[in-house]
């Protein structure tokens, strides 16, 4: 599993023009899903996402997780971060989850988040445009292979 997370001051995502998912203060995570994740991995992505700390706190070091700014997601999937540039220029997706495996996991994720905090998400395998105002910009990339 592969999440790319973005403190935002905002966020929204759009399909054919309507809005179906809009947040303030917190992430907007791209979620990518690969046939070897399980539950388990969503369990553990899932708790490293939300207690990452990265907001400042009153000294203005990044030391506050989203659940301590009372912080929203936006969750996006997005089966392209499993794209394979290595030959030629056109990417390959092999590598990215069966879509029924990848929503069965992207719509636990979400489960599991609105858990913990106020949770919107796009829609699964639609034509999205998302927006969003970076802030800062602080972007992290989180990989199950690597944890």
């Amino acid at each position: 599993m592969r999440l790319v997370i973005q403190r935002v001051l905002n966020g929204s995502v759009s399909v054919e023009g309507k809005n179906v998912g809009a947040i303030a203060k917190g992430y907007v995570v791209l979620v990518g899903v690969c046939d070897a994740d399980t539950e388990d991995t969503v369990e553990k992505m899932t708790k490293k996402m939300l207690h990452l700390r990265l907001f400042e706190d009153a000294a203005g070091k990044t030391n506050l997780s989203l659940q301590d700014v009372e912080g929203e997601l936006l969750l996006i999937s997005q089966f392209t971060l499993y794209a394979d540039c290595r030959r030629g220029n056109r990417p390959g997706f092999t590598g990215a989850g069966s879509p029924d495996h990848a929503r069965r996991l992207y719509e636990y994720m979400i489960s599991l988040c609105r858990q913990s905090c106020q949770t919107e998400q796009g829609i699964f395998g639609a034509d999205m445009q998302v927006s969003l105002v970076n802030d800062g910009p602080f972007t992290i990339l989180l990989d199950s292979a690597e944890m």
